[in-house]
C-alpha cells in the first residue's frame, strides 16, 4: 500500500502540495488527512487525543482529493467529522424494501422480470419437490379424471407444469405471453395447462383482446372528435351498460365496418359528429338501396342516439328519417335433387343426426349445438329442442342411437354434458362450434339453414298458411310465422300448386320418341 506523500523519506517540498488547501498542508510531517485518520484510530482505542504511536502506525494511503475527506467516514455507528458533524444530512429517498417470502428464506425483487422457459431442461432445472408443483399435479389429476382426459393429455399437462412451476415462488404469477412460446414449440396443451393454473390462482392473462386490436385498427384515420364518440359507441354496444344489454359481436363488427367509409369521409371535412347535418344523412340514404340502406341507416341512428344521450350532440340528424322494412328473399321449397345431395354429404353419425334434426324438427344449427344429454328421453320418445318438447320419431331415434354408440366408443369418460362433441370439446364442457356442425354441408344448395326453412314452409303447405299453427309447433316469432304463412299462401294460390311443390320444381326428363 502506498504511504502518504508527506511520509516519504525525502525532505518536504518547498512548494505546497498540489491538490491540498493551505489548511491541509503538512504539519510536523503529517498532513491533515493523516491526523484525522490517527484521531479516529485513537478514539477507537479509547483515547481522547492524538499520540505519536498512532501517527507512526498509519498504513492507509490517503488518496483523497482536496475537500473530499468529509464523505470518508460516513460509516454506521461512527460520528461524522469536519463540517458534516455539525450539520444534518440531506434527506435521502427511502429505497423500496425487498419483499420477503412467507418462509423467510427467499427475497423477491420489487421489479417484474420476465421469465424465459425456453432454456429449461428437465435434467438440470426440474424441481419435483416444489410445493406449488406438487399441488398442481394433484389438481391436474383430479381435474383430468373428472373431465375424462386421456393418459396422453395427462402426461402432456404434467410436463408443462414441471416446466412452469419448478422454480415457482408463492405470490408469483405466470403470464400467458411467457408460457405460450415454450408450450407451443414443445407441442403441449396450452388450454388445458391454463385451466390448471387458473385453478391454482397463479395465472396472469396478459393477452390483448382481439376486440381491442380490431377497434384500434378500425378507428385509425378518424378525426379526434369523431373517433372519441365512435369508440364510446362501439364499446357500449360490445360491453353493454346499466340500462343496455351487450350486442352480439357480429352486430358490433357489422355496424362499424358499414360506417367506417362514411366516418373517414366526414373526417376530411369535420372534426366532430355535431357538425354532421341532416342533409349529409339524406345524401347517404339516397345513394344506397334495399337491405344495405336499412342496415346503414340503422347503424347511423344507433351512433347518433348514443352521442346525443351522452350530451355530445344537441340534435340527432337521423331523427324522423324512415329506415324501411327488410326485403326478404322469396322462400321456395327445396327440390328432391338438392335434398339428395345433402343426404349423400352426411357420411358420419354426427352429420346424419344434424341433417335429421334440421330437416325433420326444423332445428337451427345454434339449437343443435346447445342440445344436452338431459334433453333426450328415449324411454318416453321425447326430445327437447330450444325449450320445446317434440315427439321422437323412429328415424330421429335411430340416428340418435347411432351417434350415442359412436360417442361412447370414442370418448367413454368424457364429462361434456352436450349431445354433440368432438375431439376438442370432449375434454371440456363447452358446445361444439357452429362451423363444425355445418361443415359437411358447405357449398350445397340444401344447407342446414335451407333445410330448416324448408321444413317450416312444408308445415305451412300441408296444414295451411296459419301463422298461429307455425308459432305453436316451432316456437317462431310472430313476424317470422307471418312471413312463412304468406310465402305458403302465394305458393298455394298459383295454378301449379295443384300438385306436390317438390315435384313441379324438378326438371322434367326428356322422353324418348316412340318407335315407328
Amino acid at each position: 500500500m502506498l504511504p502518504c506523500l508527506l511520509h516519504l523519506p525525502q525532505p518536504p517540498p518547498r512548494r505546497p502540495v498540489r491538490g491540498l488547501p493551505p489548511s491541509d498542508r503538512g504539519q510536523n510531517g503529517y498532513c491533515r488527512l493523516c491526523r484525522l485518520q490517527a484521531l479516529d484510530d485513537a478514539k477507537a482505542a479509547g483515547k481522547t487525543a492524538i499520540s505519536e504511536p498512532f501517527l507512526h502506525n498509519l498504513r492507509c494511503p490517503q488518496l483523497f482529493f482536496a475537500r473530499m475527506h468529509r464523505d470518508h467516514y460516513r460509516r454506521p455507528g461512527r460520528a461524522l467529522l469536519g463540517k458534516q458533524g455539525r450539520r444534518g444530512l440531506r434527506p435521502q429517498p427511502m429505497a423500496q424494501p425487498l419483499a420477503a417470502s412467507p418462509d423467510g428464506d427467499q427475497l423477491r425483487l420489487p421489479l417484474e422480470v420476465r421469465r424465459d422457459y425456453s432454456r429449461f431442461t428437465r435434467a438440470r432445472h426440474a424441481d419435483l419437490t416444489n410445493p406449488t408443483l406438487i399441488r398442481a399435479q394433484r389438481v391436474a389429476a383430479s381435474f383430468g379424471e373428472s373431465r375424462g382426459w386421456s393418459h396422453w393429455l395427462v402426461n402432456d399437462v404434467d410436463r408443462a407444469l414441471v416446466i412452469l412451476l419448478s422454480g415457482h415462488i408463492d405470490g408469483d404469477k405466470i403470464r400467458f405471453s411467457e408460457l405460450f412460446p415454450v408450450l407451443r414449440r414443445k407441442g403441449l396443451s396450452i388450454e388445458r395447462t391454463v385451466e390448471i393454473l387458473k385453478q391454482l390462482g397463479v395465472f396472469d392473462n396478459d393477452r390483448v383482446p382481439a376486440f381491442e386490436t380490431w377497434l384500434q385498427r378500425k378507428l385509425d384515420g378518424l378525426a379526434g372528435g369523431i373517433r372519441r364518440e365512435t369508440e364510446g359507441w362501439i364499446r357500449a354496444l360490445h360491453d353493454g351498460g346499466p340500462r343496455a344489454r351487450s350486442r352480439d359481436p357480429a352486430t358490433v363488427w357489422g355496424y362499424l365496418n358499414e360506417l367506417r367509409p362514411l366516418l373517414l369521409g366526414w373526417s376530411q371535412r369535420y372534426d366532430h359528429l355535431r357538425e354532421v347535418t341532416r342533409d349529409d344523412i339524406l345524401t347517404i340514404a339516397s345513394a344506397v338501396h334495399g337491405n344495405k340502406r336499412r342496415h346503414t341507416l340503422s347503424a347511423l341512428r344507433s351512433l347518433f342516439r348514443h352521442s346525443k344521450k351522452n350530451g355530445a350532440l344537441f340534435r340527432d340528424p337521423t331523427a324522423n328519417i324512415r329506415i324501411g322494412t327488410n326485403n326478404y328473399n322469396v322462400i321456395l321449397p327445396l327440390t328432391s335433387k338438392e335434398i339428395a345431395e345433402s343426404v349423400n354429404a352426411a357420411s358420419t353419425p354426427a352429420a346424419r343426426l344434424t341433417l335429421i334434426l334440421a330437416a325433420v324438427h326444423a332445428a337451427r344449427s345454434k339449437d343443435i349445438g346447445e342440445l344436452r344429454l338431459t334433453d333426450l328421453d328415449l324411454g318416453r320418445r321425447q326430445l327437447v329442442i330450444a325449450g320445446r318438447a317434440r315427439p321422437l320419431d323412429e328415424l330421429t331415434r335411430q340416428a340418435l342411437l347411432d351417434w350415442l354408440d359412436n360417442r361412447r366408443e370414442h370418448w367413454p369418460n368424457t364429462a361434456n354434458p352436450h349431445l354433440l362433441i368432438n375431439r376438442r370439446t370432449a375434454v371440456k364442457t363447452s358446445p361444439v362450434s357452429r362451423g363444425w356442425i355445418t361443415r359437411a354441408f358447405w357449398g350445397l344448395d340444401a344447407s342446414l339453414e335451407r333445410l330448416h326453412a324448408d321444413r317450416q314452409l312444408e308445415e305451412s303447405l300441408v296444414h295451411g298458411p296459419d301463422p298461429l299453427h307455425l308459432a305453436a309447433v316451432f316456437g317462431l316469432h310472430a313476424n317470422t310465422a307471418i312471413r312463412y304463412a304468406n310465402a305458403a299462401q302465394k305458393l298455394l294460390e298459383t295454378s301449379a300448386e295443384q300438385y306436390d311443390p317438390r315435384v313441379h320444381l324438378e326438371p322434367k326428363a326428356e322422353q324418348a320418341p316412340e318407335p315407328d
